[in-house]
């Protein structure tokens, strides 16, 4: 009944997910392609208003340069082009202001007139600069005034005489008041949707909070989209607003300006029919679950009754008290049930009678087998060892001995052993591990014993494993491992296991920062050892260099011969200062060795160079180089020198 209702509910969500995201995605796209139109319109809109404002301007600079050709070659004076400009009083339906400046950013005359405004220098201002630069007509970055005290924008044309640059006509437009935006104040997106018009360089020129006209667009970390629109890109994003919550957005450029129109819609606003729709669905659904579950749970509990039938009987055939079961039911699948289950329960019967055969089978086949072999039980006491087992050990535990294996196996494998036979019980994991163990005879084997779980329908009866003297394979094991580690000359290290212990003492500098010194060295004038007498007396004088050396560094510490007449010393849990110490003792002890051929004493010296672990050592290379470097130029300083690296 629970499964059902849980199903219903499951059944039921993912359908309404499905749809909400179905809805959401739906809602999405027609508000994408709603606010990209509108976007678009605004756009071209300002655009409109723009191109024709300095459409207008640029004809009002053509006639004050006839102006200037019936009044001579000069400037116009002031009177002159303020008439011209008055001439033109039609264009205040556009502009808040007219001035004309000359060549060096003089304003020379204006309309209206607002006193102060004749003579400002605008030489400094980047609208001057650009229309000097790039003579052509362009709308400037917002700026208050300096007559009017307003939000401003102008609108430039450049002016020319003769081909080259007289200054300029512009046109101001208030920003709260001068109509530019006219459209927008009219555009109405729902309760909470606008747009905003921006400057590329991230200036806010209208907004319906008049409080953000004139302030920076939010940060690239806020609204990265709006920060690519302002680069050139348009289309359409889901960002935060200024003041808080998600919207969808879109983004139209308007050329001639440089600026860039926004369309904004709060996500809220967007998705809220969605919401309320889907809180109907869902009471809906509530109610109707409720008026269904009553009319489920009578259908189960009736669809049930044969299955509680067959349940009685089958506890009645496990008692013991029928052999199988006869149920009287129309539900075709539960009298399959039934018959599956008087077939299963015939077959275990045999299965019994064959089980028993096949232990008295086993028991013959454990005591003949040649390989030793063990039964235990859940806890982990012996209850049956073959004869095998018995003649390799020694011993012949019982069940009454419980646990008394344990105590002969070596006590330094004695533990790990214990707690891995432990976690097998407990786990059910086969048991494979190699230890040492002591014979009855005080003898020392090596045994490799595997154990597995032995279960009958799922439950667990104990285990049973095999045991195998691995002795003598052990032994040439360890030997194999020596041989590959260490030089047959000298019996120290070769270069193979001094890079291991170099690598591992290395890995526990970074560890736990024990500190571990290197020395390498070779022997100095060993050549004439080797030429004049011969690689025989070379050995002699390898080994005995080797014997020196080994004995007067400590026990703890690694010599290697790495090949030739190279060696190498690692000196774990030593400093720099104490390394030295004994390279030096090394060198000394080096000097007194000699080997005689032919009446001739032929003695080396060492060239040591001396190093520790540092900061930014991560492979033993480093180390090693940064050591044998030092070795050379204790070589290079004439031998028979310690050098620190």
């Amino acid at each position: 009944m629970i499964g059902l209702a849980v199903t219903w509910v499951v059944v039921a969500l993912l359908l309404m997910g499905s749809g909400r995201l179905t809805g959401l995605q739906l809602v999405r796209e027609t508000n994408f392609a709603h606010l990209s139109y509108e976007s678009r319109l605004i756009a071209d809109e300002v655009t409109t208003q723009v191109n024709d404002r300095l459409g207008a301007l640029e004809r009002l600079a053509a006639r004050l340069d006839r102006a200037r050709h019936r009044d001579g070659a000069g400037q116009p004076g002031e009177e002159v082009l303020r008439s011209e400009l008055k001439h033109n009083d039609a264009l205040l339906e556009w502009f808040d202001g007219l001035v004309v400046a000359d060549a060096d950013g003089t304003l020379l005359a204006d309309w209206p007139v607002a006193e102060g405004r004749v003579g400002l220098e605008t030489a400094e201002t980047e609208y001057f600069r650009f229309v000097e630069a790039v003579r052509r007509p362009y709308v400037s970055e917002p700026f208050i005034g300096r007559a009017s005290d307003m939000p401003l924008v102008l609108f430039v044309v450049p002016r020319w005489r003769d081909g080259e640059f007289d200054g300029f006509v512009g046109g101001f437009v208030n920003i709260h008041s001068g109509g530019l935006f006219r459209r927008l104040h009219r555009l109405r997106l729902g309760s909470g949707g606008f747009a905003a018009v921006a400057t590329a360089s991230g200036t806010i020129l209208y907004h319906p909070d008049p409080s953000l006209v004139l302030q920076p667009v939010p940060t690239v970390d806020e609204n990265a989209m709006l920060h690519q629109a302002l680069d050139g890109w348009q289309g359409e994003t889901m960002a935060p607003l200024i003041g808080g919550g998600e919207a969808y957005q879109s983004f139209a450029q308007v050329w001639p300006a440089d600026w860039v129109a926004g369309v904004f819609l709060p996500a809220e606003q967007v998705n809220a029919p969605l919401q309320s729709l889907f809180r109907r669905l869902w009471w809906f659904g509530v109610v109707f679950a409720m008026l269904l579950l009553p009319l489920m749970w009578w259908l189960v509990r009736h669809a049930q009754s044969p299955l509680h039938r067959l349940e009685t009987q089958i506890d009645e055939v496990g008692e013991g008290r029928r052999s199988r079961v006869t149920l009287d039911t129309r539900m075709h699948e539960i009298s399959r049930l039934a018959g599956t289950f008087n077939r299963v329960e015939e077959e275990r019967s045999t299965a019994l009678e064959r089980l028993q055969d096949r232990e008295a089978f086993l028991e013959g086949v454990l005591s003949s087998s040649p390989l030793g072999m063990f039964v235990t039980d859940t806890g982990g006491c012996i209850r049956y060892m073959n004869p095998a087992l018995t003649e390799l050990t020694g011993h012949a535990f019982s069940a009454r001995d419980e646990a008394a294996w344990v105590t002969y196996i070596h006590a330094a494998d004695r533990q790990s052993a214990i707690d891995l036979w432990q976690h097998s019980l407990e786990t059910g994991d086969d048991f494979l591990r190699q230890f040492r163990y002591v014979r009855a005879d005080g003898d020392l084997l090596w045994l490799e014993v595997h154990a597995s779980q032995v279960a009958i329908d799922g439950r667990t009866i104990g285990f049973v494993g095999t045991v195998k003297d691995i002795t003598e394979r052990h032994q040439q094991e360890a030997m194999r491992r020596w041989e590959a580690e260490h030089d047959p000359l000298t019996g120290l290290l070769n270069r193979r296991g001094f890079e291991r212990r170099l690598e591992e003492a290395l890995a526990e500098w970074h560890k736990a920062g024990t500190p571990s010194a290197l020395l390498l060295f070779d022997l100095d004038r060993f050549k004439p050892v080797n030429d004049e007498g011969g690689h025989a007396l070379g050995d002699e004088m390898l080994r005995r260099i080797a014997q020196v050396v080994a004995w007067e560094v400590r026990r703890s510490d690694h010599v290697a011969r790495q090949g030739g007449d190279e060696f190498g010393v690692l000196l774990p849990s030593c400093t720099l200062a104490q390394a030295r110490r004994i390279a030096e003792t090394l060198r000394e002890a080096v000097a007194d060795v000699f080997v005689v051929h032919r009446g001739r004493e032929y003695r080396v010296t060492l060239s040591i160079g001396v190093t520790a672990f540092q900061e930014g050592d991560r492979e033993i290379v480093t180390v090693i180089e940064r050591a044998d470097a030092a070795s050379y130029r204790a070589k290079a300083a004439g031998r028979n020198q310690v050098e620190i690296a």
